[in-house]
């Protein structure tokens, strides 16, 4: 946990303005299988870091996690929205966001599977920094969350599921991953007590 003097209030300009870069950048994308802006996702992401008492830097880097993986278009290329988030925010927010997007190529400019892409993912956690722990955890328990209120309210539970590539046994497995490898790194702050409980629920479906 960070120092209380150091923990984000819930507001700043600074936020703000990465609410509004996210917006921008998000625009007109909608959650997997559903009609709610994709906004509503980094936002919530932001909400759980500020309710964990999270520093600021890490919020805004929670905001902006999925820009650089999501928004590229032919007005922005990866490398200008890596430069943009840099020149708006800093350095540590965007090498904070660049530990959470999933790679396209490995090191050499080999293209990753879909599975490469995850188990590269995993693997960059061990020289992640905190902050970026703690935005992967509050990343996958909204998703994970999400994923069981969706459940919860439909009779149809196969089409939540549908919405996944690797159906309901690979998503729930990924999570799992991502848990267990937060804890096999010796991230074991208290969000990780909600992100186990939250994985187990999904497991238990």
């Amino acid at each position: 946990m960070l120092p209380k003097d150091s923990q984000a209030g819930g507001y700043s300009d600074r936020i703000n303005h990465a609410l509004a870069f996210a917006a921008k950048h998000h625009d007109q994308q909608v959650r997997k299988g559903t009609r709610l802006p994709y906004l509503t996702h980094p936002a919530n992401v932001a909400i759980i870091l500020t309710r964990y008492g999270c520093d600021e830097t890490t919020v805004v880097a929670g905001i902006l996690h999925d820009v650089i993986e999501d928004c590229v278009t032919k007005d922005y290329t990866a490398e200008m929205l890596e430069q943009r988030i840099a020149s708006k925010f800093g350095a540590d927010v965007l090498e904070t966001v660049l530990a959470v997007t999933y790679r396209k190529h490995d090191d050499d400019g080999g293209e990753f599977s879909p599975e490469e892409k995850k188990q590269d993912y995993l693997e960059r956690l061990a020289k992640a920094s905190e902050q970026a722990r703690w935005v992967c955890a509050a990343d996958k328990l909204h998703n994970a969350n999400s994923i069981l209120s969706d459940i919860k309210r439909t009779i149809q539970p196969e089409n939540v599921w549908a919405r996944f590539k690797v159906g309901k046994e690979g998503t729930v497995r990924w999570y799992r991953s991502v848990c267990d490898r937060l804890g096999e790194l010796g991230f074991d702050s208290p969000i990780m007590s909600e992100l186990d409980r939250t994985v187990k629920a999904l497991e238990k479906l």
